[in-house]
């Protein structure tokens, strides 16, 4: 397998229904597969009903508590079998051709540049400027600051890394900023010559689905795609050194 496409999931039924609608739709090719994580939904996920023409998985790590998508993440990691992993929020959207560029990778880590885009219904991608409104979009243009989140990794330098952060797993803090680690130890590695990142203009582009601060307030949720959980609550510095000290 060359390419593992990893989502955590929470809820989000709908949106992740439509995720396999345009999947099935870009024709995958054998050497990829997709696998979802179903991180604590209630009920938990079934797509059982819709026939599938790519290869697919899902897994649930059963686990209820707030925010543990890094959990899910490097969870994820462990059960792909791909050589690269494109990991991804399930309201982002990849098309064919960020696959194919995960598909004939020769560099470590490659980031993605974003813009604003929607999966109807069917599953069909568009950008429409009519649509992305009645998502609540409320930027004049379709690009968006690249996502610190969304990247294509090769696997076993993921796992290698320890993946991502997963220190406030549970704490119920937002955003967990599970990723800074990650990027702390992939500068350093980078810095050295040992590892090599695609950071440029020559990277692929992928889709977000708008919601929350793209439309106005960090908790908007377009038609109920997506999770309820609440993005306005942080937690203090203090706060967060002590839990992850009672979590080391």
């Amino acid at each position: 397998m060359k390419v593992s496409i990893v989502n955590a999931i929470l809820d989000s039924y709908e949106v992740a229904r439509r995720q396999i609608l345009h999947y099935n739709k870009i024709d995958l090719p054998e050497d990829v597969e997709v696998i979802f994580i179903d991180d604590g939904s209630e009920p938990p996920l079934n797509f059982d009903d819709i026939d599938k023409n790519f290869n697919f998985s899902l897994y649930a790590t059963n686990d209820k508590r707030p925010w543990t998508q890094p959990a899910a993440r490097n969870f994820g990691a462990k059960h792909a079998s791909g050589e690269y992993c494109i990991f991804t929020d399930i309201d982002h959207i990849l098309s064919r051709e960020a696959i194919e560029v995960a598909r004939h990778a020769t560099a470590d880590v490659i980031r993605f540049k974003r813009q604003a885009g929607v999966l109807d219904e069917m599953g069909h991608f568009t950008q429409d400027w009519n649509v992305l409104k009645k998502y609540g979009y409320n930027r004049d243009k379709l690009r968006m600051p690249p996502h610190g989140n969304s990247y294509i990794f090769r696997k076993t330098l993921f796992l290698e890394l320890g993946g991502v952060d997963t220190r406030f797993v549970g704490t119920g803090k937002y955003p967990n900023r599970e990723e800074v680690p990650l990027k702390q130890k992939l500068k350093k590695l980078m810095g050295s010559g040992k590892i090599t990142i695609i950071d440029d203009s020559t990277k692929p582009v992928i889709y977000m689905i708008p919601n929350g601060q793209y439309c106005g307030d960090k908790d908007f949720n377009p038609f109920g795609l997506f999770h309820n959980l609440t993005r306005s609550i942080r937690v203090s510095r203090q706060r967060q050194k002590e839990n992850a000290r009672a979590l080391s």
